[in-house]
């Protein structure tokens, strides 16, 4: 049984085989349907429990398909539902019941420690499906998508980033380390990732840049990535934020900027910080980002329940 929490948690090797088993079951599943169950059926018999404290679209419908895929079933809970929230029941209380009934939990949360609390308590593999601090199963299949078009290891492409210092680039700063690539950051000067972030950086020996303008940080990129800049639960001025990042909109006149053959990814949803003829141009890639989360969140529960090949 292994957790899949935080990417700088997970050993590089482990992380690059979720990859390649991924490739390996996207290749299988040309001629099936999208409910049609994996010939090997390795998570026959198991149920994976969702429980969704924040909105989620493309994390809730992709690990649905991805455990039916796999021959198991997945049960969506809401924490309004639960005696967590109603009757008052503890953490470690549930967990156990959870531990009970099924055999692998993922939880979008708004809560790192939460995370903790329950990892502690639970005797099942537990996923982070989004909190705080990261969001480790977007960026992994982010990784994948990248690999899958440009057909070359991430390692040796130039990868940008512009927008916020969030969960998701918290997630792609991990990974530059894991995955030895460079990575350019470009954000306001009071929206750069924190201290803590950078010193993990400068302690594994990562390979990061950081430029207050986005003109500098997507030079000769390979790949731009994106987030909205004012999301949906952000406990700030939005009027403020949005008027600090109005340099950073991602257009076809910065994109210029990047290599011919640059990518866009963004895993959504939207915002003003890029443009529509970016965003609906050929350099997106956003739909094939979103859709290729079923096959790495496949991959990711094998992982979990020790099933990778």
């Amino acid at each position: 049984m292994k957790n899949f929490i935080n990417l700088k948690d997970i050993p590089a090797s482990d992380l690059k085989k979720i990859i390649l088993d991924a490739k390996k079951r996207k290749a299988k599943r040309k001629k099936l349907n999208t409910l049609d169950v994996d010939k090997d059926s390795p998570l026959k018999g198991k149920l994976l429990i969702q429980m969704f404290e924040k909105s989620s679209l493309r994390t809730r419908l992709s690990f649905y398909l991805a455990i039916k895929q796999l021959g198991g079933a997945a049960l969506t809970l809401r924490p309004d539902e639960l005696h967590l929230t109603k009757g008052g029941e503890s953490l470690a209380d549930t967990a156990k019941i959870l531990s009970t009934y099924g055999n692998g939990f993922m939880l979008r949360t708004d809560s790192d420690e939460k995370i903790e609390v329950f990892k502690k308590h639970l005797t099942i593999p537990i996923i982070n499906g989004l909190s705080p601090s990261s969001h480790p199963t977007q960026i992994l299949s982010d990784i994948f998508t990248v690999q899958e078009i440009k057909k070359k290891s991430i390692s040796k492409l130039n990868i940008c980033w512009i927008g916020d210092s969030n969960n998701v680039l918290n997630s792609l700063i991990a990974a530059s380390v894991k995955f030895s690539f460079n990575l350019n950051i470009g954000c306001p000067k009071n929206y750069e990732p924190k201290k803590q972030v950078m010193n993990w950086v400068v302690k594994n020996k990562g390979k990061i840049n950081i430029f207050n303008d986005p003109k500098k940080a997507i030079m000769n990129a390979d790949v731009v990535f994106s987030d909205k800049v004012v999301s949906l639960n952000d406990k700030v001025n939005k009027i403020k934020k949005i008027k600090d990042f109005k340099n950073f909109r991602i257009d076809s006149k910065l994109m210029r900027l990047a290599k011919p053959s640059c990518i866009f990814l963004h895993c959504l949803p939207r915002g003003s910080e890029v443009s529509d003829k970016v965003f609906l141009g050929k350099q997106s890639k956003v739909w094939q980002q979103a859709l290729n989360r079923v096959y790495v969140q496949k991959s990711i529960l094998l992982y979990c329940f020790d099933k990778l090949g």
